[in-house]
């Protein structure tokens, strides 16, 4: 499988993800938008990564290249080829699809609950559940680093809610899914963020501190299964694809 990223700051990588394609000997080809990005056409990829940012999609004056970036995710979504975003990703894909990203009521950072929605909502007259990863169902815990939300765009189905930000989750027409939270965070990927945005970590309902983060051990284990387990339903859906 070929698989293409677009990265939007240097340490905010692709952690499990990353380490998911190395182990099944994917390649993998990378547009690095802090740098002067450069995106493929379509054809030459089977699957695109859309990774966070501390950034937001609406700030197009401030990140210029925000704009290609966006008419970049439609033209690659109209392929139907899958798609998955990450955080910022998720939100970009909302908004090319026509949903709104705003700020969130709280900022959500550290591992924090996420519940599936009801089976009978899930399914929606069209077996939508049953074809996402058993690891998604019905409650997990998954790493947070954020303070804007999006809009489920039109079309898609609303997956996943935590306490702090109902929406956490969508799928679009069977293969383009868009994630709140960071299954790709391992425990690298996490010591990066604190080192470039460690100032977030003050106090919040829905805030965890750097000790927090790091004395829950087997959240990291939780969060690298978790990534394994969406990664080979992406798989699936690439071989599917073509």
């Amino acid at each position: 499988m070929k698989i293409h990223c677009l990265q939007h700051l240097k340490n905010e990588t692709l952690g499990n993800i990353g380490t998911w394609a190395a182990l099944k000997g994917h390649s993998l080809t990378k547009t690095m938008l802090y740098e002067k990005p450069v995106f493929p056409e379509p054809e030459e990829f089977d699957m695109l990564l859309i990774m966070g940012g501390t950034m937001s999609v609406y700030q197009e004056k401030e990140f210029p290249w925000l704009r290609p970036e966006k008419e970049f995710v439609k033209k690659v979504i109209d392929t139907g080829k899958p798609v998955l975003g990450s955080c910022f990703g998720a939100q970009m894909i909302a908004e090319v699809l026509g949903g709104k990203v705003t700020r969130n009521r709280f900022k959500e950072i550290g591992w924090h609950r996420v519940k599936a929605l009801a089976e009978e909502n899930l399914n929606n007259g069209r077996g939508i559940s049953s074809e996402l990863p058993a690891g998604l169902f019905p409650e997990f815990t998954a790493f947070m680093w954020h303070g804007d939300t999006f809009e489920i765009p039109p079309g898609a189905v609303r997956l996943f809610e935590s306490e702090a930000c109902p929406n956490q989750g969508f799928i679009y027409k069977g293969n383009i899914i868009g994630l709140q939270f960071h299954p790709e965070a391992d425990r690298w990927w996490i010591r990066n963020i604190i080192d470039d945005s460690g100032h977030e970590l003050v106090e919040g309902k829905f805030i965890q501190s750097e000790k927090e983060i790091y004395g829950q051990e087997s959240l990291f284990e939780d969060s690298n299964d978790l990534a394994f387990s969406l990664m080979d339903w992406f798989e699936k859906k690439c071989e599917i694809w073509k």
